[in-house]
């Protein structure tokens, strides 16, 4: 949504519409104004079970480098046919399926590596700072050029020695009678990129993600497979991120705001995330007496150029923020946020107190995306209408992207292009 009007008045001109002779004129006025920004390294947030891997290596001048390996537990149904003792190998491959991708120079080759785990996935929450130890040489590895494709299968070969292992191990019978045996063998996989490809992707933890295994017994005529899947599986994405010599070295501590000149950035999978100093409102609505809001409007942009397929947050959730910097929230631990232009701001508690609205997928004003002018935008009329009736306390925000545990995808904005639009009218 745009306003159409590009400056703004310190002396707010005003465009006189006449009713009547020597009736009242209205007063349309135009103003803008910045609110500051920062950004905040989050806590931890839990991966475990995102139903997606996110596996990547990036590098770039705000952040730095960013890497993520995905791991997964590996399942296997015990009510299926294992191979015969006299079964011959015929082959064995591993796929992934990447969901999404997100990165630059997709035309080149992108590499990928699977490595057994040589420690298991506990049945307990992981978050994104999280890691495990696996084994230095992958079992399955290969290379993909993505061109246009966001979304694909990929097959890779298994080191011949590691298949013919695992072939035998399922010809044997003991550690593939039950899943907790199989586990004990295999605790998992991580799934790895290479450095330097500058490129990511959510891999699908399902029955695609999987190590096949083609064989045929003694007499067979054609090949029987035997499928060991990440469905049902546990599974997180450990993110590690190293911005020294970038401008965002020096965030450091949690939760803690750092102003950074002169940009400020996001980057989903990290945790970075940006704070907006609402405290101008006050300024600003302290001035006004008996007016009518017809527009307001947060605009976010023009972003920093980067490349078209190195995708953003595709909305954003502006969060309140409690004194300690986290997602403010209700009496019943839900995440509140300012909802969106004509729904209602504040309800009622039990002592008739004015509450914030605890809000839903609908309710939501979430920041949208604009790839035509790489601006967010999104109107908080309703909502600033709220504060300067004194039915909301205004609360400064934070800025969540959607995706925010599902990939590295990222945003950097100059300070000054963080700006509050409005449209107001007055009598006289």
């Amino acid at each position: 949504m745009a306003l159409f009007f590009i400056s703004s008045c310190s002396d707010p001109a005003t465009v006189g519409i006449e009713l009547a002779p020597g009736n009242n004129q209205i007063g349309v006025v135009f103003e803008e104004f910045e609110l500051p920004a920062q950004v905040i390294l989050l806590d931890s947030f839990n991966t475990t079970n995102q139903s997606f891997l996110i596996v990547g290596e990036e590098e770039d001048d705000f952040f730095g480098k960013t890497s993520a390996t995905g791991h997964s537990r590996l399942f296997i149904s015990s009510a299926t046919a294992l191979p015969e003792s006299d079964a011959t190998l015929d082959s064995v491959h591993f796929s992934l399926n990447i969901v999404n991708v997100d990165g630059v120079n997709l035309d080149a080759p992108k590499y990928y590596s699977i490595h057994k785990l040589t420690e298991p996935i506990l049945d307990t929450l992981y978050y994104n700072f999280d890691e495990l130890s696996y084994e230095s040489s992958p079992f399955s590895s290969g290379e993909i050029v993505f061109g246009e494709e966001t979304d694909t299968l990929a097959t890779f070969q298994v080191e011949e020695e590691f298949a013919a292992e695992i072939f035998s191990k399922m010809k044997e019978g003991t550690v593939f009678n039950d899943l907790f045996s199989f586990r004990d063998y295999f605790p998992g996989i991580a799934v790895k990129a290479r450095e330097g490809d500058n490129t990511s992707i959510s891999v699908g933890v399902g029955a695609s993600t999987a190590l096949k295994v083609y064989y045929h017994n003694e007499g067979d005529t054609v090949s029987k497979s035997y499928n060991i899947t990440t469905a049902s599986s546990r599974s997180f994405s450990g993110v590690k991120s190293d911005r020294s010599g970038t401008p965002t070295a020096e965030v450091i501590e949690l939760q803690k705001p750092y102003d950074l000149d002169p940009s400020v950035g996001m980057k989903s999978g990290v945790g970075m995330i940006i704070k907006l100093d609402t405290s101008p409102f006050d300024a600003f609505l302290d001035t006004l007496v008996g007016v009518t809001f017809n527009q307001i409007v947060l605009e976010i942009g023009e972003l920093e150029e980067q490349s078209s397929t190195k995708k953003t947050p595709t909305n954003i959730t502006m969060y309140f923020a409690d004194p300690d910097n986290k997602i403010l929230l209700s009496s019943t631990g839900a995440r509140l946020s300012v909802q969106a232009d004509g729904y209602p701001q504040v309800g009622l508690d039990e002592n008739g107190n004015f509450v914030p609205i605890v809000g839903d997928d609908r309710s939501m004003a979430l920041l949208q995306y604009n790839p035509d002018i790489r601006t967010y935008g999104q109107l908080i009329t309703s909502h600033v209408n709220a504060i300067y009736r004194g039915q909301l306390t205004r609360k400064d925000w934070l800025l969540y992207g959607a995706d925010n545990s599902r990939t590295l995808g990222q945003l950097v904005v100059d300070k000054n292009n963080v700006k509050v639009k409005v449209i107001y009218s007055r009598s006289r």
